[in-house]
């Protein structure tokens, strides 16, 4: 097997890799809940490397990006549902339906009226894909409602933090911050209970419950949990990375300390922060 520029050698591989007998065994187990974190994961890597104007990045995680397409694709494919090919028809199809005025006879020539054209034809589509979903039982729409201009695209963080939003829209909502404090703690509780109880799936409830309280709180006291949560990322890389340099100093590895050692320099490093952001010499 060698490496193209044709995709076809790329679905070749990847038929290769989920062969039953002769495939990755890592490859062959994966399903389309498995393989989605990673999706995502690649796409916020294409983001960074955008962001970072790294050409060279930006070829790579493309193709990790690809790579993702074309392993749900394939999965599809063995389940009977669609192909690859089916993937490039349907965009291929609705970028021609959506540009008339590029790919046929269309009187939008400007840029307004280009858009009220789009808004037309992804209305019309919206009624087709009700009619799919209506003839395959699926009856659970996301996007009607008060709440159906939520999108659940969004990372689940900024998802949440939108839904409570605009459900507050209406009053349902906290009066203060004080009684989510109280529902964080209820929650801490629920998800002590379901530690106890070793029940995996009811462990991920109330975990998400808890977050979901965590990002509630957030926004009554006007910090952003995304941005919040990213300021603590940034705390825990300086933090750590203290950690590393100060066992390199000694002459010790990060697999060899102890976790009393490195939370003894951890606690250092809070003291060095603190003091720096006090202004204490």
């Amino acid at each position: 097997m060698q490496p193209s520029k044709d995709i076809s050698r790329l679905i070749e591989i990847m038929a290769a890799l989920r062969h039953p007998e002769t495939g990755c065994p890592w490859d062959i187990v994966q399903n389309f809940e498995t393989i989605k974190p990673y999706t995502i994961e690649e796409a916020y890597e294409v983001s960074d490397a955008i962001e970072r104007g790294d050409m060279d990045d930006l070829c790579d995680e493309l193709g990790d990006l690809l790579l993702q397409v074309v392993f749900h694709a394939r999965m599809a494919e063995e389940a009977g549902e669609f192909s690859f090919g089916d993937v490039v028809n349907a965009i291929t199809a609705k970028m021609i339906r959506r540009h008339p005025h590029v790919f046929a006879r269309s009187a939008a020539d400007t840029p307004h009226a280009v858009k009220r054209q789009w808004d037309e034809i992804k209305q019309a589509e919206k009624r087709e894909r009700a009619e799919r979903r209506s003839r395959r039982g699926i009856t659970e729409d996301f996007n009607s409602g008060f709440l159906g201009s939520v999108q659940r695209s969004f990372p689940a963080l900024t998802e949440a933090l939108k839904l409570q939003e605009r459900a507050a829209k209406v009053g349902f909502d906290w009066s203060a911050p004080e009684p989510i404090l109280d529902k964080i703690e209820e929650e801490i509780g629920e998800l002590r209970v379901a530690l106890r109880e070793g029940d995996q799936a009811k462990v991920s409830d109330e975990l998400g419950d808890l977050i979901f309280a965590v990002v509630n709180i957030g926004r009554h006291v006007k910090a952003d949990p995304e941005q919040a949560l990213r300021g603590t990322n940034t705390k825990f890389r300086r933090r750590f990375s203290h950690i590393e340099q100060v066992l390199e100093a000694e002459g010790e590895t990060l697999e060899a300390a102890t976790l009393e050692r490195m939370e003894e320099i951890w606690q250092a490093a809070k003291a060095i922060e603190r003091a720096v952001t006090s202004g204490v010499e």
